[in-house]
């Protein structure tokens, strides 16, 4: 099978390397899967780099996130040959998802509904859930409050973005440029601060007549976190779900207290699969109605490292797919 593979570490143009594998074979608790579309993220950017936390050693396969069907299943999964599915693949031991064929854990494997392209699904597991964990389980978001994402044209920014608009929240977009900004307002955003012209610290409690926002979320860290630390309002919630800017967010113990804020943490991969179960059925029934919208643009499979460049340059607006291989 077709696989592009890190054979060394650095920038995705560099250690990235088009090559012929074997096959994937599942064990126990496992998926064969023949992917049709495989999602591009940051994390996919920090693996060619190794400066992720589950970054396995070369050569290695990434990719994290893909919508296919299942081509085989091992010992103790009832997923049935030909079923198509979206998940999470197993990166972590380099069997990832830039590949004709990927392994997926049975526990990671989603369904699919009919109405859902392979595009749409393969670039909505990881960024929907993480924001639901986010925004509902973590932040105990409510309807009227203020909701300011950071980052809010890539792929994790844009989820929180438009689920956060689905419930109820008003939502403060911060992003670089007019191009970003429009594709925000399309997803729904109150309120659009540039950057890159705007001091995002001032936009902020403008909009929310200085009371500040209720609910951060966070994909970048760096200087972004620390600017929107100090516009976050008393009894905040400061959500750190990532940290594209290479650094996380960085807060001080005594300012949370004083203002009775607090910092969340954000981890997808902290719960049962029931909960897990239960929150992709409901982002499914948000999509159903509309709610929840697409946002991705295809690539080539051949043009894999340089849309992994555009991803780690901060260019790409939403969530940009693999096309991996026709659906069947």
């Amino acid at each position: 099978m077709r696989a592009w593979q890190v054979d060394r570490h650095g920038e995705p143009r560099d250690a990235l390397r088009l090559v012929d594998r074997p096959s994937p074979v599942p064990g126990s608790g496992e998926l064969s899967v023949d992917v049709t579309a495989a999602a591009i993220g940051m994390p996919d950017v920090f693996l060619c780099r190794s400066t992720y936390a589950f970054s396995p050693p070369v050569p290695f396969v990434p990719g994290q996130e893909v919508c296919g069907r299942v081509r085989a299943a091992g010992d103790d999964v009832d997923w049935a040959p030909g079923t198509r599915i979206m998940g999470v693949t197993s990166f972590v031991d380099g069997r990832g998802g830039f590949a004709e064929q990927t392994i997926v854990p049975a526990h990671s494997a989603y369904r699919v509904p009919d109405a859902m392209s392979d595009v749409d699904a393969a670039s909505f597991r990881i960024g929907y859930s993480t924001a639901w964990i986010g925004l509902v389980r973590r932040g105990r978001i409510e309807s009227g409050e203020w909701l300011l994402v950071l980052g809010a044209a890539g792929g994790s920014g844009a989820t929180a973005v438009q689920l956060g608009r689905a419930l109820g929240a008003r939502v403060i977009a911060v992003a670089a440029g007019p191009e970003k900004l429009a594709f925000c307002g399309r997803m729904g955003a109150d309120v659009l601060v540039d950057r890159t012209r705007d001091e995002v610290a001032d936009a902020v409690r403008a909009a929310t007549e200085q009371g500040g926002a209720d609910v951060v979320y966070d994909p970048v860290g760096g200087d972004a976190a620390t600017t929107a630390l100090r516009v976050l309002a008393p009894g905040g919630r400061f959500l750190a779900v990532g940290f594209a800017s290479g650094a996380w967010v960085r807060a001080e113990t005594h300012d949370l207290v004083r203002r009775n804020q607090s910092l969340v943490g954000v981890y997808a991969g902290g719960y049962t699969r029931e909960e897990n179960e239960a929150d992709h059925e409901a982002l499914l029934a948000l999509a159903g109605d509309g709610r929840l919208g697409s946002f991705a643009t295809t690539v080539e499979f051949g043009d894999l490292p340089a849309a992994m460049e555009a991803v780690a340059a901060g260019t790409v607006v939403g969530k940009v797919v693999v096309d991996v291989a026709p659906a069947t």
